[in-house]
């Protein structure tokens, strides 16, 4: 099922053509990574579908209703939920007190703070560090966790308002190799097992080659190539532009991994 569809986006900052007729589907379930050169416009491009920019024309739909130009906070309404390249959390919290935070404000409690807070959907926050692997770690201060758990709860705070598309920020900046595999992982897994479409950006050409369902690169605000990740390895474009050497040296050992 084709759960987002981004037709002809353009945005324009000054003199700075940043998208140009960008254009692409995401089915449900599936994983999409979106490449490119820095100033290729990425970011332009994911934030466009966010909500956090707004296009100067053409269109984002989800589930065939149409978000582009909305508020961030009316497109998190409308079913698309955010991880962010510095994971948002708060450190002072507890990690199963941050995912009830993010329950408490999707179910409307936003103003139930205080001891009768500390109780509020406390097991469907349960619930969700399981899925991310984190519950064991529900009762320790986030300021205590490796970089690469804190990534996991912001995985978990993202999930809790039921998003049907996740846009994920550079996921695995600034983590470890093993820590990035793990994410990946785990974020597919879910992907697939709730229909959730996953968006996301990423440097990291291991990442993307073995996870990425499909891929999408980017140059000059212009898409390139779109296709799975040996059609776009194959892509002598993309190589000539972005890829380069250490390119398909990622991309061969993520298919390696595969295999």
């Amino acid at each position: 099922m084709t759960l987002l569809k981004v037709a002809g986006l353009n945005k324009r900052f000054g003199g700075v053509i940043a998208a140009k007729g960008v254009t692409f589907e995401l089915e449900a379930g599936d994983m999409l990574a979106i490449i490119g050169p820095n100033g290729a416009g990425k970011s332009t491009t994911f934030n466009m579908v966010g909500g956090q920019l707004r296009p100067d024309s053409g269109e984002v739909l989800l589930a065939d209703k149409p978000v582009s130009g909305l508020a961030p906070r009316d497109v998190w309404r409308r079913g698309i939920g955010r991880t962010f390249q510095i994971a948002q959390t708060f450190v002072s919290m507890s990690v199963a007190e941050n995912v009830q935070m993010a329950l408490i404000s999707w179910h409307g409690r936003i103003l139930s703070f205080g001891a009768r807070a500390q109780t509020l959907y406390r097991s469907e926050a349960l619930d969700l560090l399981d899925l991310v692997g984190m519950r064991d770690d529900a009762d320790r201060p986030v300021r205590e966790l490796a970089y690469g758990d804190v990534k996991r709860v912001e995985l978990a705070i993202a999930l809790a308002s039921a998003p049907k598309l996740l846009l994920m920020d550079e996921p695995t900046a600034g983590m470890a190799p093993k820590e990035r595999s793990q994410l990946m992982d785990i974020t597919a897994t879910i992907a697939r097992q709730r229909k959730i479409g996953v968006l996301f950006t990423e440097h990291d050409m291991d990442a993307v080659f073995a996870h990425a369902d499909r891929i999408l690169v980017l140059v000059r605000g212009e898409i390139i190539a779109d296709g799975k990740p040996d059609e776009v390895r194959a892509n002598a474009r993309v190589k000539q532009v972005y890829l380069g050497d250490m390119g398909v040296a990622a991309a061969m050992r993520a298919r390696r991994g595969r295999a």
